[in-house]
């Protein structure tokens, strides 16, 4: 039975997160449903990771096996056909060994969130970021980041409804950059760790963008991190803008 590993990107708007449930858009479902016109017997696909409702994907990884030998660039063209006008795309395809497991093979996984900052509406790029009307400050958003890097108790920054069995997580990588966008300023935030808390980036997001706007202190930041209280977390960022743009692995099966 071959198992094939699937890179995949998708637009998070008009699905209820990654994964599938019955009688909601979902973007395994999507998958599945496509999979199962292959070869009926497909059990699916399993994902690097689940995105929320809203949250798109550039880089999600996932593993499927099939009763049926098909070559991998036959597989995604016909996964994109079956797929097509639904917002999912397989970008790359091939054979993966069997002990290969999207999710638990995983060393790294990326995030990048897009906020504008601009008075008019946007046009081109409506639900692809998050808009605020204000200006931010790179440097006390880059210094409240600071806080953040490393191994915390994350508790502040994570869902109520999270189901990890610990808040304590090792953040590698909180970088922020701002680029000029057609009459306003776009901000990217590029994070990196091994897997993630609920809502944690999210609530990173949120918070930060409260120290840009100057309604926070960055070190205010530091203070919400200790208090390990879900209360001291700033608002948490609405989910346009988030996208899910790498998955890393020992061994990359797509090199």
């Amino acid at each position: 039975m071959p198992r094939y590993a699937l890179k995949i990107e998708y637009d998070g708007v008009p699905f209820c997160g990654w994964q599938k449930q019955v009688d909601l858009p979902t973007v395994q479902g999507v998958i599945n449903k496509s999979l199962q016109i292959l070869d009926p017997d497909c059990e699916g696909v399993q994902g690097a990771g689940r995105t929320d409702t809203g949250v798109h994907a550039t880089g999600q990884v996932g593993h499927v096996d099939l009763k049926k030998n098909i070559e991998p660039e036959r597989l995604l063209e016909a996964l994109n056909f079956h797929m097509r006008n639904q917002g999912v795309a397989v970008v790359a395809c091939t054979l993966a060994p069997d002990d290969f497991h999207a999710r638990f093979s995983a060393i790294e996984r990326r995030y990048t969130f897009r906020l504008l900052s601009r008075r008019a509406p946007m046009t081109f790029d409506k639900g692809t970021m998050w808009q605020v009307k204000h200006r931010l400050s790179l440097a006390a958003m880059q210094e409240g980041a600071s806080h953040l890097v490393g191994l915390h108790d994350f508790t502040t920054f994570r869902s109520t409804v999270c189901q990890a069995l610990s808040p304590v997580k090792s953040l590698d990588e909180l970088r922020i950059e701002q680029l000029e966008y057609r009459g306003g300023v776009e901000t990217r935030f590029h994070i990196r760790a091994r897997s993630f808390l609920h809502n944690q980036v999210r609530s990173f997001v949120g918070t930060l963008e409260r120290v840009g706007a100057g309604s926070w202190e960055p070190s205010q930041v530091k203070a919400a991190l200790e208090a390990k209280k879900r209360a001291a977390c700033g608002p948490v960022c609405p989910p346009q803008g988030l996208y899910l743009s790498a998955v890393s692995y020992g061994v990359d099966p797509f090199s």
